[in-house]
């Protein structure tokens, strides 16, 4: 059988000359090509993707015009066996993947794909015939259109040189190349700074006698054991005789005086290392006060609202020898005034390569975060076929009440329904005309078979639910929306709990953060409240 224009020999030794031998992977993809290829419309420009990083690849290069290097092919780890190739200009192609329920005739493929032996327990000569004889037919097709990002035409963009290594590089990449930037995967390379190459510069140690008339070179902290914490110099200040005894008290005999400072090209001292990275860590809502304290400066709020924190972020700068930024949890509500983070250099002066690497790592945006909430209009839906009766007293609207109320939003109505579908939906409707951004349901979300709270939203127009969290108390809220109402279920915990999912996703909802599964998923480390006899939330480690 043919692999495009090829026959199977030439195509094998084709593969041995490009890949180095043989592979079954490669072969496969021979097939998966022409079948894409085939269903394109003749003439068209195309490009490509590839679905893993083995093999694919390869036969994607032999067969078609797309390659890694000239961009055309675009190789994600997703560790599927699957190419797809589509108009570059209007997105529209085919992908083709090996499927596992068409393996069942050929059982050498189906053993080397899917690792039921060994390599070396395989029969690779018939794993080879079986190859040829199925073509294509162990693969499904499927039409697809690619997002618009995909259709861009990429360039480097402006070309310059990384100050630390002397190399051209994109300058899109930062201030320093991105192997400067710490991706390297060399050990060791002339010029790229590595884990112990933090070195001090060599400053002349003054004896504090001799310091008089002179200016000191950074703040001196002076600490008095459960008292108090401060300079007692600061830097620029004049050392006078009066503060000879001072230094001494505080165990200093030498220190460093602003007479020979080193290469600022070369090394940033602290103080300006620190307000550099106040100044990037810094996103809306948040300042910072000037100048730097004993090489430190603080993150405070600039308003009311809730933090958020970019940890990916955090973590990259971080990961900058002689760097570091410390500061709150996110996802929490903090007050105008409040330091959120602290950030500094560690060394008294800092490489000024360091500097920009780290300055690099924030140039994609800000750490910190502080956005208002909103003063939503509420809705509450108390569904629960006994209150309606009068077996039991309605206890969740007025909990809903005084939390929504905390945070600044007001209730424009309360309905309480039975638990039937037709009247959750009429509810709905009604709180909706009230002109309400945010509905808060409760109860009726359990697997109870009079449960239909979710089924009720549903009627009511509900999209994009998100059912059950890995939240403790709370592993059965919903979340959805109707248009551009926020929807939030709370499970019957409330009742019980004083805190649960609704107290961490509350804020969320009102900042117009978008919650998502892959959000919640990630609730789940540290969303175990400890039922404390005595609850001190929000300052305890639940949600964080």
């Amino acid at each position: 059988m043919n692999i495009g224009p090829y026959s199977w020999q030439e195509y094998l030794v084709m593969v041995k000359a490009f890949h180095g031998y043989t592979a079954p992977g490669v072969l496969v993809g021979g097939y998966m090509v022409a079948a894409a290829q085939q269903r394109l419309p003749e003439g068209v420009l195309y490009d490509a993707v590839c679905e893993t990083r083995s093999c694919l690849p390869d036969a994607i290069q032999l067969l078609t015009p797309c390659s890694v290097g000239n961009n055309w092919l675009r190789v994600f780890h997703f560790g599927r066996y699957a190419l797809s190739l589509y108009d570059k200009y209007c997105g529209e192609g085919w992908r083709v993947y090996v499927d596992p329920e068409k393996l069942s005739d050929w059982p050498e493929i189906k053993t080397w794909f899917l690792k039921l032996k060994p390599k070396k327990e395989q029969d690779t000569p018939r794993l080879m015939q079986e190859i040829e004889a199925a073509g294509d037919s162990i693969c499904s097709l499927q039409p697809i259109r690619m997002q618009p990002q995909f259709l861009m035409r990429r360039s480097k963009g402006e070309i310059g040189i990384c100050p630390q290594c002397r190399e051209a590089y994109p300058i899109a990449d930062g201030l320093l190349c991105r192997a400067c930037q710490g991706e390297t995967p060399y050990a060791q390379v002339p010029g790229e700074i590595g884990p112990t190459q933090i070195d001090a510069p060599l400053l002349t140690r003054t004896p504090v006698e001799k310091a008089v008339g002179r200016t000191a070179l950074h703040d001196m902290t002076k600490i008095i054991p459960g008292v108090s914490k401060g300079p007692a110099l600061l830097h620029g200040q004049e050392i006078t005789v009066g503060d000879l005894c001072r230094l001494h008290q505080m165990g200093r005999y030498h220190i460093f005086v602003a007479d020979n400072q080193p290469d600022p090209e070369e090394w940033t001292h602290e103080d300006a290392a620190a307000l550099a990275f106040a100044q990037a860590l810094a996103g809306p809502g948040v300042c910072f006060n000037g100048p730097p304290r004993e090489g430190k400066i603080n993150l405070r709020a600039e308003r009311d609202g809730l933090l958020l924190v970019n940890r990916e972020r955090l973590t990259r700068f971080n990961l900058v020898e002689g760097v570091m930024c410390a500061g709150r949890q996110g996802f929490r509500i903090v007050r105008e005034g409040q330091i959120i983070a602290g950030t500094r250099a560690v060394p008294l002066y800092l490489p000024t390569a360091a500097l920009q690497q780290a300055l690099t790592v924030l140039k994609a945006g800000p750490v910190y975060e502080v956005r208002s909430l909103r003063r939503a209009r509420v809705g509450i839906l108390v569904t629960g076929t006994e209150i309606v009766r009068g077996l039991v007293q309605d206890k969740f609207a007025p909990i809903i009440q005084a939390k929504v109320e905390y945070l600044g939003s007001r209730v424009l109505g309360v309905i309480i329904v039975p638990d039937e579908r037709e009247a959750i939906r009429q509810a709905v409707a009604d709180l909706l005309d009230k002109g309400i951004d945010l509905l808060v349901t409760t109860a009726g979300l359990s697997v109870d078979p009079d449960d239909v709270t979710r089924q009720g939203l549903i009627d009511a127009g509900a999209e994009d639910l998100l059912y059950g969290a890995p939240i403790l108390p709370g592993a059965m809220t919903l979340l959805a929306s109707i248009g551009a109402v926020q929807v939030i279920g709370v499970p019957a915990c409330a009742l019980y709990y004083k805190n649960t999912s609704f107290d961490l996703l509350l804020p969320r909802l009102l900042t117009g953060l978008t919650i998502t599964r892959q959000d919640l998923a990630a609730m789940g480390h540290g969303a175990l409240c400890q039922e404390c006899p005595t609850c001190t939330f929000p300052k305890c480690n639940f949600g964080c």
